[in-house]
């Protein structure tokens, strides 16, 4: 009986341990970036038939925190070089970002 009580004691301290071992800060990165490009994206002058329009947006970021966008996956051409011209060399608040490293959002184009 007394090595049962050992047993379960040590199990819960480890897990006890496990759990004060995480991050008690939350990883937003991705979330202020998108609520970023977002923002660059918001106002636009569209034609009606883009409305309800989607694309898949590869960019990166150089050394001065600028996007650079390397390709916009969509069917719609005006969208495309929309999304282009709104967000390539666009500067982007980020504390923590390694340059080089490639992102991939999702934009959809709504009323």
């Amino acid at each position: 009986m007394r090595k049962i009580s050992l047993v379960i004691a040590s199990a819960l301290l480890m897990s006890f341990g496990t759990v004060l071992a995480n991050d008690s800060e939350p990883k937003v990165k991705s979330n202020t970036l998108s609520k970023q490009i977002s923002h660059i994206l918001s106002e636009n002058s569209l034609s009606q038939e883009a409305i309800d329009m989607s694309a898949q947006v590869r960019f990166t970021l150089n050394k001065e925190r600028e996007i650079v966008v390397l390709s916009v996956d969509s069917e719609d051409a005006d969208l495309e070089g929309f999304v282009k011209a709104k967000l390539n060399y666009k500067k982007v608040q980020m504390e923590d970002f390694t340059e080089g490293k490639l992102y991939t959002v999702s934009v959809r184009i709504a009323r």
